[in-house]
């Protein structure tokens, strides 16, 4: 029980870390990496299964944002949403193998679901570049390069 409860703090971390919430998933990766009492694969697994599912909440609500954006208590000016899409029509959806650095990656994937980004190609790309960071992650964590 003890395990699953462990598996599920990760995921949840993860999945809180890739919202606007400030959370560290990869503090509580690798705690779990340098105990050795998990499957190194699970946790790659899990935690990038919940990164990239906090990620589709972000692509989710940046759908939603057209119809909030001219109220008065929406947080973010009209300016600042331009150029927001902007820059994505800048830089396109490969812009997204960014999702994982800290301070841009979630207000990116925000503004690929203002922008339309289909579901299909959003998860790919963030999938991609999430689960390569916490691959890279364990590498260094467990020594894996020498």
């Amino acid at each position: 029980m003890f395990e699953f409860s462990s598996y599920l703090g990760l995921f949840f971390a993860a999945f809180g870390a890739a919202s606007l919430l400030p959370l560290q998933s990869e503090a509580v990766l690798v705690a779990m990496l340098l105990s050795h009492a998990y499957s190194v694969g699970a946790l790659l697994l899990v935690a990038t299964l919940g990164n990239v599912l906090g990620s589709v909440l972000n692509w989710a609500l940046g759908g939603a944002v057209e119809r909030f954006r001219h109220k008065r208590w929406f947080p973010v000016s009209e300016a600042r949403l331009e150029r927001a899409k902007g820059a994505y029509q800048r830089y396109g959806r490969w812009s997204l193998l960014l999702s994982w650095v800290p301070i841009l990656g979630d207000p990116l994937t925000l503004v690929a679901g203002i922008m339309g980004e289909p579901l299909w190609r959003f998860v790919l790309i963030v999938t991609l570049a999430k689960g390569a960071r916490y691959l890279l992650l364990a590498g260094i964590t467990l020594g894996w390069a020498g």
